[in-house]
């Protein structure tokens, strides 16, 4: 245009310029026959709904708009997905007809909308659409608002939107993974392991409207069904199906041959509801290529049968195998063990007589020198250790000594001898029972020894407990061995302890007196105290693990510390430790769990001043400061510090960087257990020689 013309230029808005942009639906506004329509033509609309429809179709989040009492529909791109088939004639429609299968969950929060201009949210909320042909299971968070007129009074609805359907599936199969792989870990057999898993199946009605467990008998001919959830024709469940014949209530035979696995359609009323298609799929053993059953899962027709219904469907059939593959395996040594008993029934055991406090061998059968690795001929009248020297190196002849000393036979279960021949070091478990040998009159003579070689046992079960560790590790079942050791092991600590304290008691005082003695007494009670630490220690990981939330107070920080620092007077006396503490305002007063907090406190000061540098005395700065999300919680040394690549090793399990010092390493692991269980997370910088400084983001 020339410049001279500009003064003259027409720059009226063009009428239809509020549906510029806004791609597809932009575009199919902009050519929509409106002046047909009961709105009438565009250009002529209220002021307030071309602004409206201008914002709504340059965002891409999902909007729409329902104007006057018609529910006229407008939408932006971002919207599509949620009508799916509706598209295009959706727009201009109304909404009534357009979402009439959902109307009379809406209608009424519409008309109170319209009406007294209220609002409405919702989340999550589950709306069965008819936007793919069939009605669909969604979940939708939304707001509904009043839509003003130039007028300001209500003349429509305005909406933004979020499917969550995706989330709420994901969230509610991973609880069902979860959910099964805790109960399979407690099965013992085949059978509790069908009925246990289609229980926890049943909970899943949404996504398994029915289920079958189908298990493949030894020979493979046949499944035997070993469990059910939900309803179906009696038809469809029979007992036993076969594998190598023609017709059958479901083709397991196709699957166990392809190995893969096969979606049906269930004739006429054979399922209950509207789940007339159920996925075939093939149970096989880890590692293996053994169909060992067959898990039959009933197909939702309020979903699409997707990738993600099929992962879910692997991911279960996968626990289930990898269970059985665990009963299995404990069957078949649970046999073994059987089979070793009948063994050492009808043949001899281990057994050797041992005279004298020098332990010589008056008696070796063939089973008690084929446990030492030695030829009968070599061992008769030698003392033991002569035989065997690194027993002695072991334990073993403490143990003898003990029996000799007190008259008090010994049983040792699973008791591992490491034994050398020719350069090589082999280890044997035994079970064995050492009994004083007595004369006529009483006296203790001797020791005789009963001994079973169980390594076979031993080994087959630690794989076992491998394929089980293996199993409770991808389900995070620690928690269930933290408890039952922190529990299990008080009452063996307190009865060794007081077995010592008995043995003390009945000892001669010139031996209880003895500096050997005293120094061993002194060595087994230091035992017996660190191994009560580490109990409680378990016993403290257990409650962190097991707890689920507990009441929050309201915690002065500045009275914490100095709580905490108190604890540790000894320390900080001959180290000459100092402490500095920084509170920013807003920061002095914490809600949280009083105990999780000191325990937070006081492992991070305990780790400070054990892991101190030798050439510097101890400084510890605590800081506390709050962001609008987070209050943060700083513990600063001059500590050794560690490599970066090692911090995530840190708050691992027993695991411990620096073993100069004694510790469990539990400490960090339950700082990080409180700190997640609340939501918080935890950042650490450290560097070799210079110290660490852990900051705890504490969610407000």
């Amino acid at each position: 245009m020339p410049l001279s013309d500009l003064a003259t230029a027409d720059f009226t808005p063009e009428p239809l310029d509020f549906f510029s942009g806004g791609g597809e639906m932009g575009a199919l506004m902009r050519a929509y026959d409106w002046e047909s329509h009961p709105l009438g033509a565009a250009e002529h609309w209220p002021q307030s709904l071309k602004a409206n429809i201008r914002l709504m179709l340059n965002s891409r989040f999902p909007m729409f708009i329902w104007w006057t009492k018609g529910l006229y529909m407008f939408h932006n791109d971002a919207y599509l997905p949620a009508l799916g088939k509706k598209h295009p004639q959706a727009l201009g429609a109304s909404a009534r007809e357009m979402w009439a299968e959902i109307w009379e969950q809406i209608g009424g929060i519409t008309t109170d909308i319209l009406e007294n201009g209220s609002q409405f949210y919702a989340e999550n909320l589950l709306l069965f659409l008819e936007r793919k042909g069939f009605a669909e299971e969604t979940y939708w968070t939304f707001s509904y608002s009043p839509a003003f007129n130039d007028a300001g009074e209500v003349e429509g609805i305005f909406c933004a939107c979020s499917e969550e359907t995706s989330f709420v599936f994901s969230q509610r199969r991973l609880k069902t993974l979860k959910d099964i792989s805790d109960a399979l870990a407690q099965v013992q057999t085949l059978e509790q392991l069908g009925s246990t898993a289609c229980a926890v199946l049943e909970e899943n009605a949404m996504d398994l409207p029915y289920s079958l467990l189908y298990l493949s008998n030894s020979s493979g001919s046949e499944a035997v069904l070993a469990g059910k959830s939900g309803e179906l024709a009696d038809n469809l469940v029979p007992d036993k199906i076969p594998l190598r014949a023609g017709e059958a209530a479901w083709p397991l035979a196709q699957v166990q041959q392809t190995r893969k696995s096969l979606v049906v359609d269930l004739p006429g009323d054979a399922a209950a509801g509207a789940a007339q298609r159920a996925a075939i799929l093939p149970i096989l053993r880890p590692g293996q290529d053994l169909v060992v059953g067959f898990f039959i899962a009933g197909l939702s027709d309020k979903q699409e049968y997707n990738e993600a219904i099929r992962s879910f469907h692997d991911l279960l059939t996968g626990q289930i195998g990898t269970s059985i593959n665990s009963v299995l395996a404990r069957q078949e040594i649970l046999k073994r063990q059987e089979y070793l008993k009948d063994i050492f029934q009808q043949a001899p055991v281990g057994i050797t007589m041992l005279r004298g406090s020098d332990y010589i061998v008056d008696i070796a059968n063939p089973g008690v020198c084929e446990i030492w690795r030695v030829k009968q001929e070599d061992v008769l009248g030698k003392p033991i250790l002569q035989v065997i020297p690194e027993a002695g190196e072991q334990g073993f002849k403490d143990l003898l000594d003990g029996v000799m000393a007190t008259g008090i036979p010994y049983v040792a279960k699973e008791q591992p001898l490491v034994l050398e021949r020719k350069g090589i070091q082999e280890i044997v478990y035994l079970n064995f029972v050492y009994h004083p040998l007595r004369d006529e009159q009483g006296f203790i003579t001797g020791v005789i020894a009963v001994a079973i070689d169980i390594s076979e046992q031993v080994k087959a079960r630690q794989e076992i407990e491998f394929i089980n560790r293996e199993l409770l590790a991808t389900n995070a079942d620690l928690d269930n061995f933290v408890y039952s050791a922190s529990h299990d092991l008080k009452a063996p600590i307190f009865n060794i302890e007081g077995l010592v304290n008995e043995l003390q008691a009945h000892l001669p005082r010139e031996v209880s007196s003895s500096a050997e003695v005293q120094q061993l007494t002194t060595h087994i009670h230091t035992s017996i105290d660190r191994f009560k630490r580490v109990v409680t220690d378990l016993t403290q990981v257990a409650r962190i693990q097991r707890e689920g939330s507990e009441d929050a107070s309201t915690i002065q920080l500045e009275t914490l510390i100095s709580e905490v620092w108190r604890d540790f007077k000894p320390v900080v006396a001959e180290t000459g430790a100092t402490l500095e503490t920084h509170l920013a305002p807003g920061a002095a007063i914490i809600r949280f769990s009083a105990k999780n907090l000191r325990s937070v406190v006081y492992n991070l000061v305990s780790n400070a001043l054990k892991y101190k540098a030798p050439d510097r005395s101890p400084r510890i700065a605590i800081s506390a400061a709050a962001t609008t999300e987070h209050f943060i919680l700083a513990v600063k040394d001059n500590g050794l510090g560690v490599n970066p690549e090692d911090v995530k090793k840190m708050f691992s399990l027993f695991k411990r960087l620096h073993d100069h010092v004694e510790g469990s390493g539990i400490g960090l692991y339950i700082v990080k257990k409180i700190v997640e269980n609340a939501g918080g997370k935890i950042e650490v910088e450290s560097n070799p020689g210079k110290g660490t400084t852990v900051r705890i983001y504490f969610k407000k």
